[in-house]
């Protein structure tokens, strides 16, 4: 397949000189195709580290955040099962977590009053904040990163990601083809 040549007003940024370095190196290297994956990747890796860091800034552990985070997409309330199932953890790390959450007054537990063998976990003020201080965070870089695009091009975008993720979804066909059954336009 041939790749239009880059015009030379177009700014460069650092996965352009990566793929002119392997384009030497592996003849038949698709650059369009390493172009997008390395700037996906160098992109997950820059929203981690913001996350990291946002996490960090507000007195949070990686995993405080991230049950903190599961506890609010469920509404501030669940029960551990719950919250072991979305973090695909043992029951014993669940306890643990909770536990130290309690402690720092970002959960409260309680008894069920439908069934007193379970507990039911619910989100405190304390940590509904510490945890949407943290999510600013990153939320601030995503618009900033994506602030460059016209919302169309940021719809476009997101449409093309989601064809992508949907292939990688799909179990790769026998013939070795790499496109999961599914056709490009």
């Amino acid at each position: 397949m041939e790749h239009p040549e880059r015009r030379f007003d177009e700014p460069r940024d650092w996965a352009d000189g990566h793929v002119e370095r392997w384009q030497s190196v592996l003849p038949h290297l698709d650059p369009d195709i390493e172009g997008a994956v390395t700037r996906m990747n160098k992109l997950s890796r820059h929203l981690r580290r913001v996350r990291e860091q946002g996490v960090a800034d507000y007195g949070l552990q990686k995993h405080e955040f991230d049950t903190l985070h599961e506890l609010a997409g469920r509404g501030g309330r669940a029960v551990p099962s719950e919250l072991r199932a979305d973090l695909n953890l043992a029951p014993a790390s669940v306890t643990g977590r909770l536990e130290a959450l309690e402690r720092r007054g970002f959960v409260v537990r309680t008894p069920s009053t439908e069934d007193r063998r379970r507990v039911d976990v619910e989100l405190t003020k304390a940590g509904r904040a510490a945890w949407q201080e943290a999510l600013d965070v990153v939320g601030r870089e995503e618009h900033r990163l994506l602030g460059v695009l016209a919302p169309e091009e940021r719809r476009l975008l997101s449409d093309l990601l989601r064809r992508v993720l949907l292939a990688s979804e799909t179990p790769a066909p026998a013939d070795g083809s790499g496109r999961g059954g599914q056709p490009h336009p």
